[in-house]
């Protein structure tokens, strides 16, 4: 790597081949913590060597959670405004690697099952799924009614499965339409069929349910939910 490759999120450029080394050889945790603010800062910015490490991580990736992670996290964030765009070209293959690695490690139904399965959504260029899904425990997401323009809430988890508009102080709910496993197409009958492979079942269900059907309550139209979140969230490649 150059040095403009290796200037990290504190723009130091020494600081991260240390860490790299550090991680390698043992379980480092506080190495694993200080890398991944060097190379993510907070919650949209990558630092140039972040992508220069992908190699690396992805080296480390079949036995090491932490690499897993911080490789995943990265990946979620390629579509920001990073200035980095060729360095990102440049790892292409180390990405088509990492989606090997990652789908291998997913069949065998590890306990990072959903920070790999994100990372997976990343490396699959699906970045509005790999930062959206959160296991559907209690997730939420906001779109808009296409025919009337009201803000809906989707929620899908432990709480319900409905959408839900606030009128005043009244909550008006209505039950979603989960897609039959017939019924999905592309994306969502891809990340559908290998949490099912996985026997992951919240997440197949949670799935069938993102890529299904919403009433609206305030107008009792009837939309797909993943188009309506799709059309907001995916962001445009440049």
């Amino acid at each position: 790597m150059n040095r403009a490759e290796m200037r990290d999120c504190r723009l130091d450029v020494d600081r991260v081949p240390e860490l790299l080394r550090r991680v390698e050889h043992q379980d480092d945790t506080e190495a694993w913590k200080e890398l991944g603010w060097r190379l993510v800062l907070e919650h949209d910015l990558v630092s140039p060597a972040g992508f220069a490490a992908l190699p690396h991580l992805v080296r480390l990736a079949p036995r090491s959670a932490g690499a897993r992670a911080l490789a995943g996290r990265i990946l979620e964030r390629a579509a920001g405004r990073h200035g980095c765009d060729d360095l990102l070209a440049d790892r292409a293959g180390v990405v088509r690697e990492f989606r090997d690695v990652l789908d291998r490690h997913l069949r065998s139904r590890p306990a990072d099952y959903l920070v790999c399965f994100r990372a997976l959504l990343a490396a699959e260029e699906e970045y509005h799924w790999a930062n959206a899904l959160e296991g559907f425990t209690d997730d939420v997401h906001h779109v808009d009614c296409p025919h009337c323009g009201a803000g809906v809430m989707i929620v899908i988890g432990g709480f319900g499965r409905y959408s839900q508009v606030r009128d005043g102080n009244e909550e008006i709910r209505r039950d979603l339409r989960p897609a039959t496993a017939d019924e999905l197409t592309g994306t969502g009958r891809w990340m559908h069929r290998i949490t099912v492979r996985d026997g992951q079942e919240t997440l197949a269900d949670g799935i069938a349910h993102l890529f299904g059907k919403a009433e609206c309550p305030c107008c009792a139209a009837v939309f797909g939910i993943a188009d309506e979140y799709t059309a907001a969230n995916r962001p445009v490649m440049r």
